[in-house]
């Protein structure tokens, strides 16, 4: 019966979840899913952290997502894009590696500078849209279907018209496996 569940049972509710504002830079907002992603005190990290960020307005309201995938692609951008944008972000101009390829590893010594300089990106810049969002008492299998839909691995809960909380994607899939330990 667990799929009869409803996401409330499986919210993580707004106040243990990473929030930041849609006006922080990226140096304010690492720590805050890092905090919560790594039980620091442990000295661990563990697959059971959260993996995104919800991003809020002045007013508190949602207006998107920070993921790894979209944090590292700004702090290191030459890993996101083609060849040109990987060089750019080296400071080296096509020409430049065609004629010196050595110079290439000097400017990958600068990668500690570069995440260091691309952190004080403003998250707006970088956020993710929110694609969908549920309601608190919508059922297990809603929220599976939306998450497979879209591709997403968490996905915001509303109480009404107020965020609630999340539900993560590895929670439902505990719920779906605990169906086959019964």
């Amino acid at each position: 019966m667990p799929v009869k569940k409803l996401l409330r049972d499986l919210l993580v509710p707004l106040s243990e979840y990473a929030t930041t504002n849609r006006e922080n830079t990226l140096r304010e907002a690492v720590p805050v899913l890092r905090r919560l992603y790594c039980q620091l005190e442990e000295g661990k990290c563990t697959e059971a952290g959260h993996r995104n960020i919800l991003v809020l307005d002045d007013v508190g309201h949602l207006a998107g997502l920070l993921n790894f995938k979209c944090i590292l692609a700004a702090l290191a951008p030459e890993i996101a894009g083609g060849l040109t944008s990987r060089l750019e972000a080296l400071e080296v101009t096509i020409a430049f590696a065609q004629a010196d390829a050595d110079n290439l590893d000097e400017s990958r010594a600068g990668f500690r500078a570069r995440v260091i300089k691309n952190a004080e990106t403003k998250v707006k810049d970088v956020m993710l849209k929110v694609q969908s969002t549920i309601d608190i008492n919508a059922r297990v299998i809603d929220a599976l279907k939306i998450m497979y839909r879209d591709e997403t691995s968490v996905l915001p809960v509303y109480e009404g018209k107020k965020l609630a909380g999340v539900v993560r994607e590895s929670d439902l899939f505990l719920t779906v496996a605990d169906i086959l330990m019964e």
